[in-house]
């Protein structure tokens, strides 16, 4: 499997859905501990890491939070698990852990089966910048 650089968390999301690709510029505005890198679950190295964790993308396939090899969340508590570890005010969305899972992923999967629809999608998954390349494993 693929080692995730030290101290570091992997961000699995949709390259092609505008919503995911816009929360991932968010959190890489907002991630000033530079905890986070991120992959396309589309991309050749997303694919690799979805096989190896036996991850059924048909149960969740836009975003996917690892931590390390044993330590992975899916849909409602990743987006929160990030966002505990964003700055302020963002961070403050843990609180929302309080409200159980199975009602958290229904609002959740909602807005993941009309993301396309209502956010619209690329043709490609996006192309880091430069300055972002770090940010993206390959």
């Amino acid at each position: 499997m693929i080692e995730l650089p030290n101290n570091k968390y992997l961000i699995l999301f949709d390259g092609i859905c505008n919503l995911c690709n816009n929360s991932v510029n968010y959190i890489i505005r907002k991630d000033k501990k530079n905890r986070f890198v991120f992959a396309a679950i589309q991309s050749e190295i997303g694919g690799k890491i979805i096989s190896e964790l036996n991850i059924d993308t048909s149960k969740t396939d836009s975003i996917i939070l690892l931590r390390n090899r044993s330590e992975y969340h899916f849909k409602s508590t990743a987006a929160l698990k990030i966002a505990q570890d964003l700055q302020f005010p963002t961070n403050l969305a843990i609180v929302f852990l309080v409200i159980p899972a199975f009602i958290r992923n229904w609002v959740y999967d909602i807005i993941a089966r009309n993301r396309y629809k209502w956010y619209g999608k690329r043709e490609a998954c996006m192309i880091p910048t430069p300055e972002l390349k770090a940010k993206f494993l390959e």
